[in-house]
């Protein structure tokens, strides 16, 4: 069997565009009201995102639902903590599209204490010709219950 190594273990980008009929399915039943990595193109929460140049990861989540598909870079972990510790404020939720990294650190420290829902199949970004090199995951870090 034969595969592509740099296709499998690389990428060109670390950002995904959110496949536009995944996010509408999401936002039916959560209503987003913050898109925390976005770009001006891209946002799925036009009325109120953060850009890179915002860096979510500076900003303050609290009290929004929110929709997270992360960089997929290195700093990811990052992301994925953020996301936790920001659904633990009152009135946070925050759903995420990630890559299915079950063996990582971020995955069992974070990820593993939220609701997880694997996609099944590759998931075909918005502006890509083919499938994703990876399989994809939405875990959703709910509300605290006050």
């Amino acid at each position: 069997m034969s595969f592509n190594k740099d296709v499998m273990w690389s990428s060109k980008t670390e950002e995904w565009e959110t496949p536009q009929h995944v996010f509408d399915s999401l936002n039916s039943e959560f209503h987003f009201t913050l898109d925390v990595c976005a770009t001006h193109e891209n946002t799925k929460v036009p009325e109120n995102y953060f850009t890179k140049q915002e860096n979510g990861l500076k900003q303050d989540w609290g009290g929004n639902v929110c929709w997270m598909n992360p960089p997929y870079g290195r700093e990811i972990k990052k992301w994925i903590r953020k996301a936790h510790l920001s659904s633990l404020k009152p009135n946070t939720t925050v759903v995420c599209l990630l890559p299915a990294r079950t063996d990582t650190k971020w995955f069992h420290d974070h990820c593993a204490r939220g609701e997880i829902c694997f996609i099944k199949g590759r998931l075909k970004f918005s502006g890509a010709k083919t499938g994703a090199p990876f399989p994809s995951m939405i875990v959703i870090f709910p509300k605290v219950r006050t």
